[in-house]
């Protein structure tokens, strides 16, 4: 029986739902009754007219969807969207990008994030894991437009214990923070930038303080042929034996370069280790493999979409990395039957929630979960007529048919109106900083890349 006055009911949509052994499902002629920013009801064909709600949505026409979840991702790297094309990847991090990260100031951040979470809204992002720097005034930013995100503050081991301090300061005084829409991790860059005792000490520190951690591990085959060269082990055995994967949950970003070996290594972290996969940016740096998604769900390792940083990927568009997955993947094992579009859509929605630490909180439209939705536009000439619904969406439908995006029962763009971030403004000082961010003649790197 629901309860009187609703904060938000939404009515006449088709609703992505999950049955109880996690199978896509979809809801005709849904209503949608949302309460304290939780779903309570997702009913078909029931009459809501007479339940007093503080917003009512008309979504005849539109499709439900929990909102989508940006893995991992830098979001402030928005200001250098473009500035390093056509690159291979040590060029790509010593010419352009390491350098004129040396001039960041915290104001960039703050703005590079502004203009990442306006583009994410609008494409249908409610929840973003990001791993930079600066990442205060990330959080800040957060808690202003609406979103939900897993921030963790960057370190390399270049910078000293210092270093690893800010990351566990920064995690401590933000978990929990924006109504709770914030929770934090610490944030390694990765196993060649950071040494095996600082990650050791950040094990210790995951364990002692109830954190997970986030960083690059394995992004692609030559990082982990230059580790077994070197020490002997792949990336992914770095993590085992400096016990971050017997100390905590692990976010694991790319892991293109995970090889046989290491299955059996990820297979006994099975519920504390997760992937996040963008495979624009493989695609663009011609790496010659892509994430094992396959093999990592054989082994109920969960792996979510991303997009990673707009320096590399150009874009924060998780719809296109839904489709890029379904695509790469099939070409990748040889067989059209894999990734299919309902499995895809599963990566987008449960086992993207649960690779950010948020399974059961979001990722269904289910009650007791937050209510995070955005509603789907499909009356375009490029998604009509609809044969099958789940392929649609995931091959046809585009991020700029969301028309609405709620987070935790708030509506943040309604009709394609956004409204909790002023574009114009932030892109007007942008400009105005632009020069100053974009020097290199100082001659400076905030690290090496030598993989």
């Amino acid at each position: 029986m629901m309860a009187p006055h609703a904060d938000l009911v939404i009515t006449g949509c088709t609703a992505l739902v999950h049955d109880d052994t996690e199978r896509i499902g979809f809801l005709e002629d849904a209503a949608i009754v949302v309460r304290d920013g939780v779903v309570e009801a997702v009913t078909a064909s029931v009459d809501t007219t007479a339940l007093p709600a503080a917003e009512r949505i008309d979504a005849r026409g539109q499709v439900a969807l929990p909102g989508l979840i940006n893995c991992h991702t830098h979001a402030a790297m928005a200001a250098f969207r473009g500035i390093a094309e056509d690159l291979p990847t040590e060029e790509w991090f010593n010419d352009v990008v390491w350098p004129v990260e040396s001039n960041l100031t915290p104001r960039d951040v703050e703005l590079g994030a502004r203009l990442a979470c306006a583009e994410m809204i609008r494409g249908g992002v409610t929840c973003f894991a990001d791993h930079y720097f600066a990442m205060d005034r990330v959080a800040a930013v957060v808690a202003e437009c609406g979103l939900r995100a897993h921030l963790g503050e960057a370190y390399f081991s270049s910078q000293g214990p210092e270093g690893r301090e800010r990351s566990l300061e920064f995690a401590l005084r933000h978990r929990g923070g924006a109504d709770g829409r914030i929770t934090t991790a610490l944030a390694p860059h990765a196993p060649y930038t950071v040494t095996d005792a600082d990650l050791a000490a950040t094990a210790e520190l995951a364990r002692a303080h109830g954190l997970p951690v986030h960083l690059h591990a394995a992004e692609n085959r030559d990082q982990t042929e230059a580790s077994l060269a070197r020490h002997g082990v792949t990336p992914i055995e770095v993590l085992a034996r400096t016990g971050l994967l017997d100390a905590t949950d692990v976010l694991v970003a790319h892991g293109t370069g995970i090889l046989e070996r290491d299955l059996p290594v990820l297979q006994r972290a099975a519920g504390r280790v997760a992937v996040a996969s963008a495979p624009r940016g493989y695609l663009k740096f011609a790496w010659p493999t892509t994430t094992p998604i396959r093999a990592l769900r054989d082994l109920g390792i969960p792996v979510g979409l991303a997009t990673d940083g707009p320096a590399s990927n150009n874009n924060l568009d998780v719809w296109e990395s839904m489709a890029l997955t379904a695509l790469v993947q099939k070409q990748a094992e040889g067989d059209p039957r894999w990734l299919t579009a309902r499995q895809a859509l599963h990566h987008a929605t449960l086992q993207s929630a649960r690779a950010v630490g948020l399974g059961g909180v979001v990722g269904s439209l289910a009650p007791g979960h937050r209510a995070d939705i955005v509603l789907v536009d499909l009356t375009g000439p490029h998604t009509q007529p609809v044969h099958d619904l789940a392929a649609t969406l995931v091959h046809s439908a585009r991020s700029f048919d969301v028309r609405t995006t709620i987070v935790d029962g708030r509506v943040l763009m309604r009709d394609r109106e956004l409204l909790t971030v002023d574009v114009p403004s932030v892109v007007r000082e942008m400009a105005d900083r632009t020069p100053a961010l974009l020097d290199r003649g100082h001659g400076r790197r905030i690290q090496e890349y030598d993989a």
